[in-house]
C-alpha cells in the first residue's frame, strides 16, 4: 500500500509486538509524580524571571492563556492514551488517526521537543549548581557555554554542570524504570516543599502596587527596540514550556499496570496541581518584588528571598532546584527514549535501537544516547533559544494531539471510550487553535529552525522509514 495511507488500527496498536516489549511496573502515583516531576521545574525555578521581562505583571495571564491551551490538550490526551494504552504518545496516536507521514513528523517533533528540553532543564539546574561547582574548585569557563561572556571577558567554554547532570540521568533511567520512578517521586516531595516555603515567606510582603501596570508591553507579540518579541503572548509562547510535561505520562502507557484507569488520574492530575502551583507561585513573586527586578536573575526564586533578607531559606531553595530540577530532565529523558524505542520498534528507525536490556526492561542504548544529545545541547546552547524551539515540537505535537481526537470521533464514534473529553469539538478545536497561535507568536529565528529540522526529519524519513517501516514490509493496513 501507499505510504500515505498506511495506517495503524486501533486494536493492534496496544495488542502486544512481536519485538521488544516493556516491563509493567507503574501504576498512579508514579504518574501523577511523572507528570508533577516534569511539569513543575525550569518553568517555575527559572522561566519564570524570562517570562516577566517579556510581559511585565501581565506573566500572569501569560501563566493562564498557556495553562488553558494545555488543559485543553491534556484533556485530549487523556482521552486518547486510555483507548489506545501504547507507547508513544502523540507519534502513536498520530499513527493510528492520520497515517505514517504525519506520524513521522510528530514523531521527530517529540524527538526534538523531549532532547530539547533535557538540555534546557539541564542549563536551569547548572544556574543554582554553578556556585557549588566553582567552591569544589571548577574553572569560570566550564561552567558557561560558548555565548556567555565572563567577567575577564573571555567566553565560556562549556556548561560542565549540566553535561554532568544530563549524562547522571541518563544513568538511573538505565538502571530501571521503577527504581527511577521511585526516586523521581522523592525529589518531587522536596520540590513542592520547597515552593511551599517561599509562598509561605513571601506573603507577608506582598505589595499589590507590583502590578501596576499590568501588561506594560502589550497583550501581542510585537518586536521590542532590541527586535526580540514582548508582550504577554510573546511571553506564553515560552512559558508554555513551562506547562507541558504530563505528555510524558503518555509515553508511559506500555509500562503501566492499569493503564486506562492511571493515565486518566495521571495525565489530568498533574496538570490540575500544577496550574494551580505555577498561578499561585508566580503571583506571589510579583508581589514581594517587582517583575522588572527579579526577571534580570536567572535563579528568581532565590533572587526574591535574598532581597526580603532570607539568605539561608535561599540557599536552601537553590538547594531544592538542585536536588530536585532532574526530575523534569529524568521525565523527559523517560519519554525521549520511549518515543526513540516505538519508532524503531516500527521499523521507521533502525531496530537495533529498539533493544530492551533483559534485567531492567530498558531501552538502555536509547536511554544514553538521549543522554549524550542533551548534555551536547546544553553544554553549548543558552536557556531561552532552547526552550523556544523546544516548545515549537510540542506545538506540532499538541496539535496533532487535537487533530487525531476530531478524526477518530468522527471515524469510529460509537468505540468505546474509558474517558471522553468533554464538549470534545471545542476543546479539540481550542487546543488546535491555540497551538497556532503561540506558534505564531514565537519568534521567526525559532520558527525558521524549526522547519529546518523538520526538512532534516522528512529527509531522513524518504531515504530509511518509507521502505523500512513495518507496515511498509507488508503488515495488514487499518480498517
Amino acid at each position: 500500500m501507499s505510504f500515505w495511507t498506511r495506517r495503524k488500527a486501533i486494536d493492534t496498536a496496544h495488542a502486544g509486538h512481536d519485538g521488544p516489549a516493556l516491563k509493567k511496573t507503574l501504576s498512579w502515583p508514579h504518574l501523577v509524580a511523572l507528570g508533577v516531576g516534569a511539569i513543575v521545574g525550569t518553568g517555575i525555578y527559572t522561566l519564570t524571571g524570562v517570562g516577566a521581562g517579556l510581559a511585565g505583571p501581565g506573566v500572569i495571564l501569560s501563566f493562564l492563556i498557556a495553562g488553558a491551551v494545555c488543559a485543553c490538550a491534556a484533556l485530549c490526551y487523556a482521552e486518547l492514551s486510555t483507548m489506545i494504552p501504547a507507547s508513544g504518545s502523540a507519534y502513536t496516536y498520530s499513527y493510528v488517526a492520520m497515517g505514517e507521514p504525519v506520524a513521522w513528523v510528530i514523531g521527530w517533533s517529540l524527538i526534538l521537543e523531549y532532547t530539547l528540553v533535557c538540555a534546557a532543564v539541564a542549563v536551569g539546574w547548572s544556574a543554582h549548581a554553578t556556585e557549588l561547582f566553582a567552591h569544589a574548585g571548577f574553572p569560570d569557563y566550564l561552567l558557561a557555554g560558548p555565548h556567555v561572556t565572563l567577567a575577564d571577558g573571555r567566553h565560556g567554554l562549556i556548561n560542565l554542570p549540566a553535561v554532568i547532570i544530563s549524562m547522571a540521568v541518563a544513568g538511573l533511567l538505565a538502571l530501571g524504570t521503577r527504581e527511577s520512578a521511585t526516586v523521581n517521586m522523592v525529589l518531587v516531595v522536596i520540590k513542592i516543599a520547597a515552593l511551599a516555603v517561599f509562598v509561605a515567606l513571601c506573603l507577608p510582603a506582598f505589595d499589590a502596587t507590583h502590578f501596576t501596570p499590568f501588561m506594560p508591553k502589550g497583550f501581542a507579540a510585537t518586536p521590542g527596540p532590541d527586535g526580540i518579541k514582548v508582550g504577554v503572548m510573546a511571553a506564553a509562547s515560552l512559558i508554555f514550556f513551562a506547562f507541558y510535561g504530563f505528555d510524558a505520562v503518555s509515553t508511559a502507557a506500555e509500562e503501566t499496570k492499569n493503564p486506562k484507569r492511571d493515565l486518566t488520574i495521571g495525565i489530568v492530575g498533574s496538570m490540575a496541581a500544577c496550574t494551580a502551583i505555577y498561578m499561585i507561585v508566580a503571583a506571589v513573586s510579583i508581589g514581594a518584588s517587582r517583575a522588572e527586578v527579579f526577571s534580570t536573575s536567572e535563579a528568581p526564586l532565590v533572587f526574591i528571598l535574598e532581597t526580603l533578607k532570607h539568605p539561608k531559606v535561599a540557599q536552601g531553595v537553590a538547594l531544592a532546584a538542585v536536588v530536585a530540577l532532574p526530575t523534569v530532565i529524568l521525565a523527559f529523558m523517560y519519554g525521549q527514549s520511549r518515543i526513540f524505542f516505538v519508532m524503531a520498534r516500527d521499523g521507521l528507525l533502525p531496530r537495533a535501537l529498539s533493544r530492551v536490556n533483559a534485567k531492567t526492561g530498558t531501552p538502555v542504548l536509547m536511554t544514553l544516547l538521549t543522554g549524550v544529545l542533551a548534555a551536547v545541547l546544553s553544554g553549548l546552547l543558552p536557556l531561552k533559544e532552547i526552550a523556544e524551539l523546544a516548545n515549537a515540537g510540542t506545538l506540532a505535537a499538541f496539535i496533532a494531539v487535537g487533530a487525531s481526537v476530531i478524526v477518530l470521533r468522527l471515524r469510529e464514534p460509537e468505540r468505546p471510550r474509558v474517558f471522553s473529553t468533554p464538549a470534545w469539538p471545542v476543546v479539540a478545536g481550542g487546543a488546535i487553535l491555540g497551538c497556532l497561535y503561540l506558534f505564531a507568536s514565537l519568534p521567526a529565528k525559532t520558527q525558521l529552525y524549526f522547519f529546518y529540522a523538520q526538512l532534516i526529519g522528512l529527509a531522513i524519513y524518504f531515504l530509511y522509514g518509507v521502505r523500512r517501516s513495518v507496515l511498509a514490509k507488508g503488515s495488514p493496513p487499518s480498517m
